[in-house]
């Protein structure tokens, strides 16, 4: 009866008010109280009279809105898990001809998840209770990793507001996930989600019908430039295995690091499948066959300098590359030639074979050393493993001793680098380690037994910042340390290790002074980014360490910078003081561009 002579003096004032505005038009303003944002947005959302809001409606059209509107923001609130709203308004005329409405809300108690049920079955033809693949946890599709994360991450969860919007992305998360993981009948046979107003609690209830899970039928390759079959190494998975998006990806960026290819395709045919198999379509355009390069290049380690080089992507029809390149700075010189064989399997495994001259100065010491190289690289649990053998011969002048130097040894090395972004990483890492060793008695000078490690950590610090972490450490056992190379030994300093320092300029010294390198090595560093604009920012850091062959003696530097996202990478201009060393205590300017990791 309230409700009745609230609604009928609603509608009287209404009439009462279009009756002074005659035929005129109206604006509308409106006004909604007692709810947080979210909610608040939602009602506004749900609400038709905001849309008239700054036009020009009628009297009459503001009295059919008007008295909507309760109704329409109470039905805006249940898909946020709010079904007992209370809704009270009122409609005002205001100067010039203005109507003001205004809805007093209070959202009430929200409903909350008392009750959830989650199932899966084989076959949806079965009766309700009959199905011999029996539901739940147990049922093999659930126990899948990707469809138990897509359960486990459910919204809403027990005890939590009923959330409609969570709920219907929950759902899609476990529907794909079966998808993707081979279940392509899969169907969504009940989904119940029931309310108790009275009570404020909700039950849901769920069960998806995944049908036959299907497996990887031929892969059929558009012509290439390469002869038959090629291409199949990249394949992740044998014929045969179970569907899965994830392994289709791995395929395309495999076929795309490849580098063989301007456009690369993988397409699953679904209408094509039969007896529970998928077939695969894979579409490629090969990419430019040679590539030229050039550029110059600015770092303090080893001065202004000019790049050439040329990659030959593919040689011939078996997919042999070959890459040639120069450089030229003021501290170094050199040219290198690389040839890479392709071998067969999934895991990008290739023989490398490498010739190198290069001739390098440093404030402590001058080589110029051929290198001979050939190793095997192949990727393997995560990392990319390669094992060889290097030769390394040629004369190097170090505190001013002068040798002359061949060794013949062997090298295993891990590396891996992961990032969200390899121009600009706010969550990346790079890590490398590295083994080599020689024998007198195998065509080297000296024995020796070498172990290092390199490492590099970035995270975003708040929206605009980043914190970076480095460090490498290293040690060996070496019968003739003279007759090493400075390739060989440990030294530390510069722009990628102990910024304040010169670029090698740490490390163990003779009775004359001169640096000649230790047996040992540990440095590590921290900076802290802030970027004040989108292209440009500014950072802080320190860096220590000391190679060594005893005794550790701690080398420090602290500095400020600037950075630049430019076009062709992050340019780092760093200014650096030695505030712990023995080594000097002058400023010190770095300068580096390229990518951070």
């Amino acid at each position: 009866m309230l409700d009745f002579f609230r609604f009928y003096n609603t509608r009287l004032a209404i009439l009462l008010l279009a009756g002074t505005l005659e035929a005129q038009g109206a604006g509308i303003g409106v006004d909604i109280q007692g709810l947080p944002a979210e909610l608040d947005a939602a009602a506004r959302a749900g609400l038709e009279l905001t849309q008239y809001i700054g036009r020009d409606p009628s009297p009459a059209q503001i009295h059919r809105l008007f008295i909507r509107g309760e109704e329409q923001i109470r039905k805006a609130l249940e898909p946020y898990g709010y079904y007992q709203a209370q809704v009270r308004s009122e409609l005002k005329a205001a100067d010039g001809g203005l109507f003001r409405a205004l809805f007093v809300v209070d959202a009430g108690a929200p409903v909350k998840v008392v009750q959830r049920d989650i199932r899966m079955s084989a076959d949806s033809s079965a009766p309700d209770g009959a199905n011999q693949g029996r539901t739940g946890a147990g049922f093999p599709a659930a126990q899948l990793p990707s469809v138990q994360a897509a359960i486990q991450a459910f919204e809403p969860g027990i005890g939590e507001i009923l959330d409609h919007g969570l709920y219907e992305a929950s759902k899609a998360r476990i529907d794909a996930a079966l998808r993707e993981s081979g279940f392509l009948d899969v169907q969504l046979i009940t989904h119940r989600v029931g309310v108790s107003r009275r009570d404020a609690t909700a039950d849901i209830d769920l069960e998806w019908a995944t049908g036959e899970r299907y497996r990887f039928s031929e892969v059929r390759f558009s012509p290439a430039q390469f002869r038959e079959g090629f291409l199949e190494r990249y394949i992740p998975w044998e014929e045969g295995d179970f569907y899965s998006a994830d392994q289709l990806l791995v395929f395309q960026q495999r076929l795309v690091d490849a580098d063989y290819f301007s456009s690369v395709g993988v397409q699953p045919v679904i209408e094509a499948a039969a007896d529970g198999r998928v077939p695969v379509d894979v579409l490629v355009i090969p990419a430019k066959r040679t590539l030229y390069t050039a550029g110059v290049y600015m770092s303090t380690d080893t001065g202004p300098g000019v790049r050439f080089g040329i990659d030959r992507r593919w040689v011939n029809r078996k997919g042999h590359k070959f890459k040639a390149d120069m450089e030229y700075s003021q501290r170094v010189q050199g040219i290198g030639t690389q040839y890479t064989i392709p071998r067969p399997g999934p895991d990008n495994r290739s023989y490398n074979f490498g010739a190198a001259y290069r001739d390098e100065e440093t404030d402590s010491s001058r080589s110029r050393m051929l290198r001979l190289a050939a190793n095997d690289s192949r990727d393997w649990r995560g990392f990319v493993r390669t094992l060889g053998l290097q030769y390394l011969a040629g004369d190097f002048e170090i505190a001013d001793e002068r040798h002359n130097s061949s060794l013949l040894f062997a090298e295993g090395v891990l590396s891996r680098k992961r990032a969200d972004d390899f121009f600009f990483a706010t969550r990346g890492y790079s890590l490398t380690f590295a083994a080599r060793g020689a024998l007198e008695t195998l065509l080297a000078d000296t024995s020796f037994a070498q172990i290092s490690m390199d490492a590099k950590w970035i995270r975003r610090a708040g929206d605009k910042g980043r914190v970076i972490v480095h460090g490498g450490a290293g040690a060996m056992l070496v019968d003739d340390f003279g007759a090493l190379p400075p390739e060989l030994r440990f030294f530390t300093g510069g722009d990628r290790s102990v910024r304040g320092f010169d670029f090698k300029e740490i490390g163990e010294m003779n009775a004359a002074g001169g640096v000649i390198g230790g047996k040992f090595l540990a440095y590590a560093g921290a900076e802290y980014e802030h970027y004040f604009v989108p292209n440009w920012g500014a950072a802080v850091f320190a860096d220590a360490g000391d190679a060594f062959d005893t005794d550790f003696d701690l080398n420090l530097g602290v500095g400020v910078g600037l950075r630049w996202k430019s076009p062709i990478g992050i340019v780092r201009l760093d200014v650096a003081k030695p505030v712990v060393t023995e080594l000097g205590d002058g400023f010190r300017i770095h300068v580096i561009v390229g990518p951070d990791l």
